[in-house]
């Protein structure tokens, strides 16, 4: 019965786990109100009277508050610690995800994701400080793991059941759901404060630094391979996630894809079939990428561990983005081939991408390096989904946004490659095994 004396032991493996949940869960609410409204934007831009390019912004919106967050949520955690930080980031994006819900009009909408964007990125700082403060080693390298599924989840869900909502409730009821399960992660965040509060004094918890902070005087030191990094991060993410963001209505107009299926069944069996039903469905063909990498990112980053290669496998990651995109925007090829190659390079590149930053980067400007990134990465995830959505109502087609991404996939390619050469004159840092003791 040594089970309960656990659940109050904080030094206890089950303890930890239970924090583990509560980290997991405060964020599963921000990643499926994030793709809430791409995964009902033909619904959204009928109710608004909106466009494609007016969709994108949405995104755009929230990359705005994403660029200048990351520069703050670092320094709010230092200052004010991760237990207050989380909570406050958590609220507000509940409250940006409630004010999208209830917004009249686009200009309240784009204020709502703004909010939310600046509480989401924040949040996600705040959890791997959590992670960072909790576990060690390889349970920390399994925690990050969890958490990105468990993520992940809120975006499958999102894509798979946000449309069913819409029609079922209505879109406004679907927004308010998304801003529940925004309430729910804060819940599970209250629960990891309470947790947290409990063990310091028990076992002397740290708190640990950020991630994220930019100390401008560090930028200067930083070497050729670093900025390739960063130049293949926005070129590769600007391919990715701009393009998920307005797919539904490009595989429903290109494939006569449905929009939402299972009807005729109860609420619940209906989730349970678009879910089984993943590549007869637009939203499920959309959310292929995100599954692939929750099913496989896992394990990605400790093959990459035990194979090295990194340079090599983005090479490989970049090079078949370009095919896939063409294929989608050129060719009646079905979209699920084209979407799991999208979900091999998901997985592939950013597996070997951001582990790469502490073998180039000295140890004391880590932080700097990872935070410096994010930002640059968030001002190509404001640009292109505004472009994606502006050339699909210029052209009324979808080959030239097709073409975008292709090329920002082939602009990936050169800089991967350069990346490859120029880690080639420094010795195979980036190809070499990574030997952990741990």
């Amino acid at each position: 019965m040594e089970f309960f004396p656990s659940l109050f032991d904080p030094s206890r493996k089950l303890y930890r786990y239970i924090v583990l949940t509560m980290a997991s869960l405060m964020v599963f609410g921000s990643y499926f109100a994030y793709d809430s409204v791409g995964a009902i934007e033909n619904i959204l831009m009928q109710a608004f009277h909106a466009d494609r390019t007016s969709v994108g912004a949405m995104y755009s919106m929230y990359s705005i508050a994403g660029f200048f967050s990351v520069l703050l949520g670092g320094y709010l955690i230092d200052r004010i610690g991760t237990r207050r930080a989380s909570m406050l980031f958590s609220l507000l994006v509940t409250a940006g995800a409630a004010v999208v819900a209830a917004a009249p009009d686009l200009a309240t909408l784009y204020v709502g994701r703004i909010l939310f964007g600046i509480g989401s990125e924040s949040l996600i700082v705040a959890q791997s400080a959590i992670l960072a403060r909790w576990f060690t080693g390889k349970e920390l390298a399994l925690s990050f793991g969890v958490c990105l599924t468990v993520s992940r989840l809120g975006t499958l869900f999102s894509f798979n059941t946000m449309a069913l909502l819409a029609t079922r409730f209505g879109f406004r009821s679907s927004l308010w759901i998304a801003a529940g399960l925004c309430a729910f992660s804060l819940a599970a965040n209250w629960i990891y404060a309470f947790l947290d509060r409990w063990a310091q004094p028990l076992i002397g918890l740290m708190e640990p630094a950020t991630g994220d902070r930019i100390v401008v005087t560090d930028i200067r030191k930083f070497p050729l391979a670093y900025w390739l990094v960063v130049l293949l991060c926005v070129t590769f993410y600007s391919a990715i996630f701009p393009f998920t963001a307005l797919s539904t209505d490009f595989f429903h107009d290109k494939w006569g894809l449905p929009q939402a299926s299972g009807e005729g069944r109860s609420f619940i069996a209906g989730v349970f079939y678009n879910l089984t039903h993943m590549f007869t469905t637009a939203q499920g063909v959309t959310s292929i990428i995100i599954t692939v990498s929750m099913l496989f990112a896992p394990f990605a980053g400790n093959l990459v561990d035990r194979v090295g290669r990194r340079a090599s496998l983005m090479v490989a990651g970049s090079l078949v983005i370009v095919p896939a995109h063409l294929a989608l925007g050129l060719t009646s090829l079905a979209p699920v081939f084209p979407m799991i190659v999208l979900g091999a390079a998901f997985v592939l590149v950013p597996a070997a991408m951001w582990p790469s930053v502490p073998l180039l980067i000295d140890e004391r400007r880590v932080g700097t390096a990872y935070g410096l990134m994010t930002a640059i990465q968030n001002l190509g995830l404001l640009a292109f989904p505004y472009l994606n959505g502006r050339l699909r109502d210029m052209t009324h087609g979808y080959k030239a946004s097709q073409i975008m991404f292709s090329s920002l996939g082939a602009t990936g390619l050169i800089f991967a490659i350069a990346l490859w050469r120029v880690d080639r004159q420094r010795g195979d840092i980036l190809e070499t095994r990574r030997i952990s003791s741990n």
